[in-house]
């Protein structure tokens, strides 16, 4: 008879692949084995239920999938990443999504989650990013909390207690939070195009709110209900201002009258070009000062594709400012009305037929300007042509029509007869007396030449 199996011994070591056991005793068949160990696992693998008190613990944690928003202009990808706080007591939930996952976003995160609330828990329970937390050596077992994140701690009057690694049945909560945002945001919003962060976040506000006020939950209440009911009162009050993670840098203002701050350009006064400045950055502002800590631009902090102008008009030259929208569909539609009404019916046919309209500029630049800028009225009879029989409106098209139309318009040149080579023997002069040129007749035969 088979001996029962050991479980208690090591019942993860049971789970692994390649351990094969060699000896004469009788073995248990898979199944019965597995129900064997079933049985076990029924008995002694029991999960304590954890009690949170009303506004003591927030848990935090980035949601495991992401979000895309699409550049208007170029259609380049940026990933947007999904911040996630809960209260576990009531069970609200807060997302807000980011650009980054670097230290000022997990910042700016927490200060919009509190503001979410009305109020601060007791506790900060992170899941352990390298924003929240460190080791000072590599093999070191202790995490310490970081610099930036214990100020805005000590500004909110909370305690960051980190999550223990490896035990994600501490942080049940955030963890079915998450599952909630993968179902509930996520996989609502994935299809949808977003060319901003804050349209972003207004959707995500969306769908907040039927998480938290619309769902219920297993006794009736929606979490907003409980959350307001039980727990909102419990909460510290949020301090006068809300932390601000500050950093400075010393940018030199460039020939374009523009500071480039995290890949991004900023305006100042065109007088200041070629100088050093100081600017001031927070999550979402840029503040910028000369030299005498003056105050000479404010913008809003620039996220996504990589390379954004931010340029105030006060701050651009008189000799500039006649440049003033370039490349968009106004600046485009007035440079095609110097052309005639069919050409404007060309640029705009380019313009609407491309989802991101931006994408249709190039192609209008090139009708304008390497068609059009020597033969305007021969463009224009083109795009009319064109227009007339609804057609695709491209360059290479309209390139074709005006080919077209320029040769119907020349008149056929007449043929003229090719130059005799045939040369009179009588004409070929002799440049030395002792030379005789024969007659043609010399050569002629009976039936002629």
């Amino acid at each position: 008879m088979a001996r029962l199996p050991s479980f208690q011994h090591n019942p993860e070591r049971l789970c692994r692949l390649g351990l094969n056991q060699t000896n004469s005793r009788p073995k248990y068949g898979y199944s019965q084995f597995c129900a064997l160990f079933a049985t076990y696992v029924d008995t002694h693998d029991l999960v304590a239920t954890l009690h949170h008190d009303p506004g003591k613990v927030m848990f935090i944690d980035w949601a495991g999938d992401t979000l895309s928003l699409v550049d208007a202009a170029s259609g380049a990808l940026t990933t947007a990443y999904l911040f996630t706080a809960v209260l576990p007591f009531s069970g609200v939930i807060f997302v807000s999504a980011s650009v980054s996952m670097k230290s000022p976003a997990w910042l700016d995160a927490h200060v919009n989650a509190f503001a979410y609330f009305g109020g601060v828990p007791q506790l900060l329970i992170p899941d352990n990013p390298t924003t929240s937390t460190h080791r000072r050596q590599r093999q070191d077992p202790e995490r310490v909390i970081n610099a930036r994140y214990q100020q805005l701690a000590d500004h909110y009057g909370t305690t960051v207690v980190p999550a223990r690694v490896k035990k994600p049945r501490d942080k049940a909560a955030v963890e079915r939070a998450v599952k909630t945002i993968n179902t509930r945001v996520i996989g609502y919003l994935d299809q949808e195009t977003f060319h901003t962060l804050a349209e972003l976040n207004d959707a995500i506000a969306q769908r907040l709110q039927e998480i938290n006020h619309d769902m219920l939950q297993a006794d009736g209440t929606s979490r907003w209900e409980r959350f307001t009911g039980e727990e909102q009162a419990l909460l510290s009050p949020l301090p006068e201002h809300p932390f601000t993670d500050v950093v400075w840098k010393s940018p030199k203002v460039g020939r374009n009258y523009h500071v480039s701050i995290d890949t991004q350009k900023y305006s100042v006064p065109f007088k200041y070009a070629g100088q050093l400045v100081r600017a001031r950055l927070t999550t979402s502002q840029i503040t910028i000062f000369d030299h005498s800590d003056s105050i000479i631009a404010e913008h809003a902090r620039l996220t996504g594709r990589k390379g954004q102008y931010s340029t105030d008009p006060a701050h651009v030259p008189p000799q500039h400012r006649d440049l003033d929208g370039l490349w968009t569909r106004v600046w485009f539609l007035d440079r095609a009305e110097r052309f005639g009404p069919a050409t404007i019916w060309a640029i705009s046919q380019v313009l609407d037929r491309h989802d991101i309209e931006a994408h249709g500029y190039l192609d209008c630049y090139n009708i304008l300007d390497g068609l059009g800028k020597k033969n305007r009225a021969l463009l224009e009879a083109a795009s009319e042509r064109l227009q007339q029989r609804d057609g695709h409106v491209t360059y290479t098209m309209l390139k074709r029509i005006m080919a077209s139309i320029t040769s119907d318009q020349q008149a056929p040149t007449p043929l003229r007869p090719a130059a005799s080579t045939k040369k009179n023997a009588a004409t070929v002069k002799a440049t030395d007396p002792g030379v005789f040129v024969r007659d043609a007749s010399h050569y002629a035969t009976e039936g002629g030449l």
